[in-house]
């Protein structure tokens, strides 16, 4: 047995018990085990046999004497005791209804004692009859509501988010270069091109190993990766696979005399693609994976590098993010592609969460992330007392909280003044590396004191007037209320803009990426009220939102809105969030001018919304 299968077993024991109403630090006991096993080189079957030191499993983190026992079962038998009771009392199709919105664990039990309703399909039955009517809690909204949640399950459960598509690439990526003569491997395809969401995963490799007289051993140490779930094909310099959770992974193993072609032809996209080849047609050449190449002699013109290739068609190099057919081939010949932005245009970043409400990290920590990654200044934006679920604050809390952001502020400022702490530590440690600092003399970090307040059902704000004006940063956002009509919801949102002291639209069409479809608004109707009245509208770059779209980022700049870019992080880890906004940003052709928080600080605030 691999560890991709016990990881699995262990990850579906977890599920069932969850569905059994277990303890939760059991449940997520296996889940820990499941990822460790996952995440081995070394094949557990080999550890779990009784010949084998029984102290090698307990070096595993995550792995306890449990555990152990259990992989060891799983190895002998395929089977545990307890997967055996759950599968008794359970069926495993009952795994997948997790995944629908508002099915939870003790529903799904409900479900099949009540209904003997086991799978999507026989639930998708039962509520077309209306056989969920009559049971608690499960009225026609709730019933609308799941199939909606069961047509979009279909629609998006062969597709995965960026973020998770990209650790799966480093991942694979990490073990393949354990392979001796393993030089590059490039993600191709949607994720090279930074779409929120790809259908599968293909990584293009280079290197003496893959040279076609000695590609044949890379090959085999491709087609035995521990995290294979399912071989689906073996070529001479292809492995085509499926992990765990379905994503199909697409290797291929190319000279490098022809990777520049066959990275530009797995890139895509293939509307893109295709008026490339067209071109090249018109100029006498043929670009195929392998190379773009002369037709009257097979002569190659270029294939070592995308550059290469589109310079012998006449045209600027088209970052991956463009390649979308949407006018880049005529601007790359006519020499008026964007300088799009990149990280480390981002000054600021002004929408964040701390222990005060949801948040893991506290003020200080936050800022010391952000110093670290080259900020010069964030706004700690924690949630209004409307989400209660979130230790949302009231106005008391906020302003008291202000009060503790602009001491920590100012604290800063003193270390800094002082040459000490971790702001000037950082400039100095890039000053000694030759990094530039904005090409600007170090500045005194600064927090800003903020709060995300939630716009309430009527487009009011879920904090006085008079509190929101002694803050720095008010953000507003809808978090509730998602099944109001688009007229409802358009009419809440442009209420909410007419109140004087919003700065920013946070998270503004309220979508989640594959599991939640915006809430019906007339975006058109809020970008031009966020144009009109100086609103900054957000481009949550939190991979689960990534909100306002890449579309929707480019109608807002045409509606002359202004623009920032935020993470919304609720940990310090999350602050890297910004790459994945920054990508959106440039699949709307964006530039650091279109953003208002490349500015330094007091340019920055001179930008927002000016206070009555």
């Amino acid at each position: 047995m691999d560890n991709i299968t016990l990881a699995r077993l262990l990850d579906e024991t977890a599920s069932l018990l969850e569905i059994d109403a277990a303890d939760p630090f059991r449940i997520r006991s296996y889940r820990r085990a499941a990822e460790a096993v996952e995440q081995q080189t070394t094949q557990l079957a080999t550890l779990a046999t009784p010949e084998a030191d029984p102290k090698a499993l307990l070096a595993i983190p995550g792995i306890g004497k449990g555990m152990a026992a259990n992989i060891r079962d799983l190895v002998a038998t395929g089977s545990m005791p307890l997967r055996d009771e759950l599968l008794t009392k359970y069926k495993p199709t009952m795994l997948e209804l997790l995944r629908l919105p508002g099915m939870g664990p003790k529903t799904v039990a409900m479900l099949y004692s009540a209904l003997q309703v086991a799978d999507i399909d026989a639930l998708e039955e039962a509520a077309k009859r209306g056989d969920l009517l009559t049971l608690p809690r499960m009225g026609q909204k709730f019933t609308d509501k799941l199939l909606k949640g069961i047509e979009d399950h279909r629609r998006n459960s062969s597709r995965f988010r960026i973020d998770v598509a990209r650790e799966h690439a480093e991942r694979i990526s990490e073990l393949i270069r354990q392979f001796p003569g393993i030089d590059k491997i490039t993600p191709a395809g949607s994720l090279r091109r930074g779409k929120e969401s790809v259908g599968d995963l293909d990584l293009l490799v280079t290197g003496p190993a893959c040279e076609p007289d000695v590609v044949a051993a890379a090959v085999e140490h491709v087609a035995t990766l521990p995290l294979i779930d399912k071989l689906i094909a073996r070529g001479q310099n292809k492995v085509s696979f499926n992990l765990r959770n379905g994503l199909q992974v697409d290797v291929r193993l190319l000279p490098r005399a022809s990777y520049g072609a066959a990275l530009q032809y797995f890139t895509g996209s293939k509307h893109h693609n295709v008026a490339l080849r067209q071109r090249a047609i018109k100029r006498g050449l043929t670009l195929s994976e392998y190379a773009l190449m002369r037709l009257e002699d097979n002569k190659i013109i270029a294939a070592e590098s995308e550059e290469a290739i589109y310079n012998a068609l006449d045209l600027d190099y088209i970052a991956p993010e463009l390649r979308e057919n949407c006018g880049e081939l005529e601007a790359a010949a006519k020499h008026t592609l964007p300088h799009l932005i990149v990280r480390s245009d981002i000054r600021g970043d002004v929408h964040m969460h701390t222990t005060e409400s949801d948040g893991a990290n506290s003020i200080r920590q936050m800022a010391e992330a952000a110093i670290e990654r080259g900020l010069e200044y964030i706004a700690i934006t924690d949630h209004s007392k409307l989400l209660a679920m979130t230790n949302g604050m009231d106005d008391k809390r906020a302003l008291a909280h202000a009060t503790r952001i602009r001491a920590e502020s100012d604290k800063l400022a003193e270390e800094f003044a002082a040459k000490k702490g971790p702001q000037w530590a950082r400039f100095k440690a890039r000053e000694k590396a030759g990094e530039p600092n904005n090409n600007e003399p170090a500045v005194p970090f600064r927090i800003l004191a903020g709060c995300e307040c939630d716009i309430l059902l009527d487009g009011t704000l879920d904090l006085e007037d008079n509190t929101m004006a002694q803050l720095d940063i008010v953000i507003a956002s809808v978090h509730s209320g998602f099944n109001q009509t688009d007229a409802e919801v358009t009419a809440r949102v442009l209420r909410a803009c007419e109140n004087p002291y919003v700065q920013i639209l946070g998270h503004p069409t309220g979508r989640k990426v594959l599991k939640r479809e915006p809430y019906k608004i007339d975006v058109a109707a809020m970008l031009a009220a966020a144009a009109k009245y100086g609103i900054a509208v957000e481009h949550n770059s939190a991979p689960a939102r990534s909100d306002l779209s890449d579309l929707h980022l480019r109608q807002a700049k045409e509606l002359g809105c202004k623009l920032i870019v935020n993470t919304d992080a609720h940990s310090t880890d999350e602050l890297d969030q910004i790459d994945h906004g920054i990508v959106q940003l440039r699949r709307a052709w964006l530039t650091a001018q279109d953003l208002i928080n490349t500015q330094p600080v007091e340019a920055f605030l001179a930008s927002l919304r000016p206070r009555p």
